[in-house]
């Protein structure tokens, strides 16, 4: 993994919203940032019958374009680019292996919009083994402002959402903002409980107390590692799609953690992690487990 931030652009307003939501990321980082445009020469007559050079040329234009936006933002921020000349889905995870973070721009209630339609840009999300970020074409620097908090779902064990958390306090640090750290929980079946699992529910109290019990010891080592970041701590009985949504209004970032699942059909997203990067109003990180 190379420190670095890498963002794709194809044009659109929402790639825009990504690339000027990585060159404020970068800077707060201090890392150097790098446009990609994944591009394929295709004889569709929606392209004016322009050969391959001249759609090359029109890849290379909009990547330089892009990077004279950055660095008219930030002069001081080192911007490189790169026409990625292959299928997207390659060309973006090979970048997502040598970055830090990648940022591509989403539509929300539907598909990953340019080069990331559909299947592709599910498979990109599922299988980056960066975080990836998605941003929405309404995104405003004015939203890292006001109070509003880095919201982060955390399940399971302190090991199981370790990724997601260190994602989210270290972008809380770099922001000084405060974190939201999420833990929904549901009344499982009667069968479902062990003579294990009754006995540590029975010591914590019940099921409320227990749920709060593990969301403490899982910040536990991040709120030694950052003591200067605010943390609150959320416990909410409801799935935790709709408990992490509810609080999106708040949010200048939501961080999902992600374990994809491989069928025949290629990689799937958890039901949780696709329902908040397809509704959430804000940026949303999907960080993937460790």
């Amino acid at each position: 993994m190379t420190d670095r931030i890498t963002v794709g652009v194809d044009g659109s307003p929402e790639s825009r919203a990504a690339l000027a939501w990585a060159g404020r990321e970068a800077v707060r980082r201090g890392l150097p940032l790098r446009a990609v445009y994944a591009w394929q020469w295709s004889h569709h007559e929606l392209l004016g019958g322009a050969d391959r050079d001249e759609q090359e040329r029109w890849a290379r234009d909009m990547a330089e374009d892009a990077a004279r936006t950055v660095t008219d933002r930030h002069p001081d921020l080192p911007v490189t680019t790169e026409v990625l000349d292959g299928g997207a889905v390659d060309s973006l995870l090979a970048e997502a292996a040598a970055a830090r973070t990648l940022v591509l721009g989403s539509r929300g209630h539907g598909t990953i919009v340019g080069f990331l339609l559909g299947s592709v840009g599910q498979q990109v999300i599922a299988e980056a083994p960066c975080p990836v970020v998605l941003v929405r074409a309404g995104d405003r620097a004015a939203s890292e402002a006001g109070g509003r908090e880095i919201v982060v779902g955390q399940q399971g064990g302190p090991d199981d959402s370790a990724a997601g958390l260190r994602f989210a306090f270290e972008t809380a640090a770099a922001r000084g903002a405060g974190v939201r750290a999420v833990r929904a929980w549901t009344l499982p079946p009667v069968f479902a409980y062990s003579p294990g699992s009754l006995k540590l529910l029975d010591e914590a109290g019940g099921l409320e107390p227990y749920e709060k019990k593990a969301l403490a010891e899982a910040l536990h080592p991040w709120r030694e590692r950052f003591p200067g970041v605010p943390v609150t701590q959320h416990v909410e009985m409801g799935s935790a799609g709709q408990v992490l949504l509810s609080l999106a209004d708040r949010a200048q970032l939501m961080v999902v953690g992600r374990r994809a699942h491989h069928s025949a059909v290629g990689a799937r997203i958890g039901s949780v992690t696709h329902a908040v990067m397809h509704h959430a109003p804000c940026p949303v990180a999907v960080v993937p487990h460790s």
